[in-house]
Order: structure tokens, then C-alpha cells, then sequence
């Protein structure tokens, strides 16, 4: 019997409900062909129980595994990835090169995060990251092809929400497994008039407009029928990437223009954050969720937070690289 946290999506697709912060907050995916399966992104360690348990419903051993692919490695897509290897004996690491060295040896991922969040949150959340043997570990390239049972995939660089970005291709489903790059859809706010909501993602510290434009535009002329996102599973399968896709961009341009209008000053982060919300409040009414303002307010709180901390690094960012430039002339 297959465990209420795991969504058949068909085509040997399963979005597993890593149980991360809430539920139907934070999907693993499980893809099966021939009796081989692959993971893209883990969640947490938390997660890995789930991840093992969907298998097992699925009649199939932790041996079947062939690939463990993590989107990027911020800690809710990656986080769970070392234990996860360990308890696959044959499964390979596929990861972007600019990820790779963090998963090997994954101290300054821990360290960073252990920065804003402490040691408490970091154990309740994530748990002990644990490194994985480099030998096991493969670096994707732009365009790459792997197999999965028969069941070619296919990689391409995504920067925008990460340098440290790849997106994965399935021709078979027509799907793209796009973690952040694509955004994120809370279920909670889908509506029976209008479907989905989306929403991108500027979370800190390699946020970049123009390259995430460009990332999704790049997804988009492979004519999807549908994308897989970490935050939270499927959406288009009903016919409405290019509405989605229209709003997506929208709102990069108008968190864009924010950003840009918000001079730096000791009140800059709850300014940005204040800019957020009414952006993300606009849409949302006009959307058509029947969520409070207080509901949505208290759903997005943590995005608005890191959004806008993004936000702040991207044009401290370049605000340094037009000194570098001004410093040659």
C-alpha cells in the first residue's frame, strides 16, 4: 500500500511530501523505469525515512537506485543527500559542479546555515549533514544525457535562483523537475476558478534577475506539459504553463524594480519585505484565493523574509561590482 505521503503523478513519477515545515511543503521525487529508480532532490535528513518507505511500497530495494539527483544544494533540496547515499550502495551523486564540493564535504554549507538559523533549528530542521565519498559523485554539464533503465534524461544549467542551478529533463513525461528555478506554488492557494498560483524565489545569496528570465524562457521552449517543483509539486498538467509562466516573470520584473527603487538605509530589508508582500497580496487577489490577507500573510512569511534577503544581496552585489567598474575607468 502506498503511504498517504507519496503522489502517484504517473509515467513511473512520485512526488514524495518530504515533510519539511508543513504539509505539501517540500517534494522528493521518485522515478522508476524497468525496476531502476532515481531520486531528484532528498529534502532534508528527516526525509530519507519517507524516501526509503516509498520504495519499499513500490516493491523495490534501496539497491535500485541509480542516481541521487539534488536540484541545488540549499538544504532543503539537498540536505538529506549524504544519508540518503549511504543507504543506497549503488546509487551515483549527480550534481552541478559549482554544488559538488559542498556535498563532498559539506562543513560550509552547515556553517553558513548554522549562521542564521543556530544549532537548535539546524537539528529540528535539518539534522547532521553527512559528506558524500567523491568517488560516487559526478559533475553534470550543460545538456547532459544519463539513463535511468532505458529512460533517457537530460540536464542543463539553470542559474537565476542558484549558480549552483540544473534542471532535469524528462522526454518521456514531457516534465521538467525544476526545484526553485521555476518557482514555488503552495497548494494552499490554488483556486477552482484560476488553478495555481506561482511565485519566483530571490532566497540568498546567488539571486539573479536577468539570468533566472533567461533560465525559464530556456525551460519553456521545450514545450513542457507540465513542471515538477520542489515547492510544491506538478503544475501545467492542466494546459496553463504560459499563464503561470506569464505571472512568474511579472513578478521577477516587479520584485526587480523594487529592489532597485529601495536605496540602501538601516530600514532597506523591511522596506523590500513591505514591497514583497504588496506585490505577492496584488496577485494573489487578483488570483482569486479565498485565504485571508492574514492566511496568506502567515503562509508566506518565510519566503517574504528570504526573498528580501536575497533581494539585499543581489544589489549590494552589484552595487560593488559598478564600484569595480567605475574604479578601471
Amino acid at each position: 500500500m502506498t503511504p498517504d505521503f507519496v503522489e502517484d503523478l504517473g509515467q513511473g513519477i512520485y512526488a514524495i511530501d518530504t515533510g519539511f515545515q508543513r504539509p505539501r511543503f517540500d517534494a522528493a521525487y521518485l522515478m522508476v523505469e524497468n525496476g531502476r529508480a532515481a531520486f531528484i532532490d532528498t529534502g532534508t535528513n528527516h526525509a530519507v525515512p519517507r524516501l526509503l518507505a516509498a520504495l519499499k511500497a513500490l516493491g523495490l530495494g534501496a539497491d535500485a537506485v541509480d542516481w541521487v539527483i539534488p536540484t541545488h544544494v540549499h538544504l532543503d533540496h539537498a540536505g538529506g543527500a549524504g544519508l540518503l547515499m549511504q543507504a543506497c550502495p549503488n546509487a551515483r551523486l549527480l550534481v552541478h559542479p559549482r554544488g559538488q564540493r559542498h556535498l563532498i564535504d559539506p562543513r560550509a554549507l552547515w556553517e553558513g546555515a548554522l549562521a542564521v538559523y543556530g544549532e537548535e533549528e539546524m537539528q529540528r530542521s535539518y539534522g547532521q549533514l553527512l559528506p558524500v565519498e567523491e568517488a560516487r559523485t559526478l559533475a553534470s554539464s550543460d545538456e547532459m544525457r544519463i539513463d535511468l533503465g532505458g529512460r533517457p534524461l537530460m540536464l542543463i544549467d539553470t542559474p537565476g535562483h542558484a549558480r549552483h542551478h540544473h534542471c532535469l529533463w524528462d522526454a518521456r513525461s514531457h516534465s521538467w523537475f525544476s526545484g526553485d528555478t521555476f518557482g514555488l506554488s503552495y497548494r494552499e492557494f490554488d483556486c477552482a476558478l484560476n488553478g495555481a498560483w506561482i511565485m519566483p524565489s530571490s532566497t540568498p545569496v546567488q539571486f539573479e534577475p536577468e539570468p533566472l528570465r533567461q533560465s525559464i524562457l530556456r525551460m519553456l521552449s521545450y514545450a513542457p506539459r507540465q513542471i515538477c517543483l520542489t515547492h510544491y509539486s506538478r503544475v501545467g498538467q492542466d494546459g496553463d504553463l504560459a499563464r503561470l509562466s506569464a505571472l512568474l516573470l511579472r513578478q521577477i520584473d516587479e520584485m526587480e524594480d523594487l529592489a532597485l527603487a529601495t536605496p540602501p538605509s538601516a530600514d532597506r530589508h523591511e522596506k523590500l519585505k513591505a514591497g514583497l508582500a504588496e506585490i505577492y497580496l496584488h496577485h494573489l487577489a487578483a488570483h482569486g484565493s479565498g485565504l485571508s490577507v492574514a492566511q496568506q500573510l502567515e503562509l508566506l512569511h518565510m519566503d517574504i523574509e528570504l526573498n528580501a534577503q536575497g533581494l539585499g544581496v543581489w544589489l549590494d552585489r552589484e552595487a560593488q561590482a559598478g564600484l569595480r567598474k567605475d574604479s578601471k575607468a
